[in-house]
């Protein structure tokens, strides 16, 4: 579809400026077209919340004129407004994001969650509140539970120093490190990708959200290469290549195709990951990873075949979809 360039008609009011773009939008297909309008008015205008409401009467500012066709008319074309805005938010906390990485997406934050909720079980004195249960977690030992993980605490134990080390594989925006870092200020988190510009904005996220995370290039688990590794949790490629030309315009057009290109099944990261585990001095004690539609059993087997880990269980996304795989040792 020929895509022209959105011109603001002789609008009065923020309103009328909304209810234009949103039947703009939705004349092009695009997913979500009034949320998409809410979403670059309140960056535009710089209005958020109950600012934004407010000012629906007042009259749309002439000199965001510009700035908003042009906002506009990128989302048009199918570009996310996430690249448009330079912002998601992510376990309650803003990213950047740019085209050179994914946009993290919330179903991420309950991989962050059970890691979170896990190590605090394996180690009550090194991760804070131990024994509490999993949300919707589904295997062996698992329970159900609501609400985000109590983790600021006692991360040094009695007579010792202990002190947590975590990896996160294919950092991306560092939505997985930058969130673990921040809610477990103690740990020692290093995140690793393959691409220098996703780590730059790793880096500047971090730096951002007062969060320490040590930043490595290289793939997937080469930049550890004999580190000693408490946890590993990643968020890989993990489309089958075959069915990228399939997906939504937003993810096939403009998301990172290294991002999502798992190889010709989707398994490959996994498979070498596996694989690389020798490079590490010893596997991991937690390994969480997030995968993709269909693919929970395959990728459990991937761990029970390492034979690393006793108990593995699967949490299911907010759809009641397997979405995580989660590898213990009890």
């Amino acid at each position: 579809m020929k895509q022209s360039a959105y011109i603001m008609p002789q609008v009065q009011s923020i309103r009328e400026a909304f209810a234009e773009a949103s039947s703009f939008l939705r004349g092009l297909g695009v997913s979500e077209p009034q949320r998409s309008a809410q979403l670059l008015l309140e960056h535009v205008l710089e209005l958020s919340g109950a600012a934004y409401y407010m000012a629906m009467a007042d009259p749309f500012p002439p000199d965001k004129r510009g700035t908003w066709e042009t906002a506009v008319t990128r989302r048009g074309s199918g570009e996310p407004v996430q690249y448009i805005t330079g912002e998601q938010e992510f376990y309650g906390r803003p990213f950047e994001v740019t085209p050179d990485v994914l946009i993290p997406r919330p179903e991420t934050e309950l991989l962050v969650e059970a890691v979170l909720r896990y190590a605090a079980e394996l180690w009550p004195q090194g991760a804070g509140n131990a024994g509490e249960p999993i949300a919707g977690v589904n295997g062996e030992g698992g329970s159900g539970d609501t609400g985000k993980p109590a983790v600021g605490g006692g991360y040094t134990a009695e007579g010792g120093g202990l002190r947590l080390t975590a990896i996160d594989i294919g950092a991306g925006s560092g939505a997985i490190s930058v969130t673990l870092a921040a809610e477990a200020p103690a740990w020692r988190v290093l995140a690793g990708d393959i691409s220098p510009a996703a780590l730059a904005v790793a880096g500047r996220n971090a730096e951002r959200l007062g969060a320490a995370v040590e930043l490595r290039l290289g793939d997937l688990l080469e930049p550890f290469k004999g580190l000693e590794t408490d946890i590993l949790v990643s968020n890989p490629p993990y489309i089958p290549g075959g069915d990228i030309a399939g997906l939504q315009r937003e993810v096939r057009d403009h998301e990172p195709r290294t991002a999502l290109d798992g190889g010709e099944d989707g398994l490959d990261p996994y498979r070498r990951m596996m694989e690389q585990l020798p490079l590490l001095p010893a596997p991991p004690r937690l390994v969480g990873f997030e995968l993709g539609l269909g693919q929970a059993e395959q990728v459990a087997a991937l761990l029970k075949a390492a034979g690393h880990w006793n108990e593995i269980v699967t949490v299911p996304d907010l759809a009641g979809i397997p979405r995580h795989v989660i590898g213990i040792v009890r």
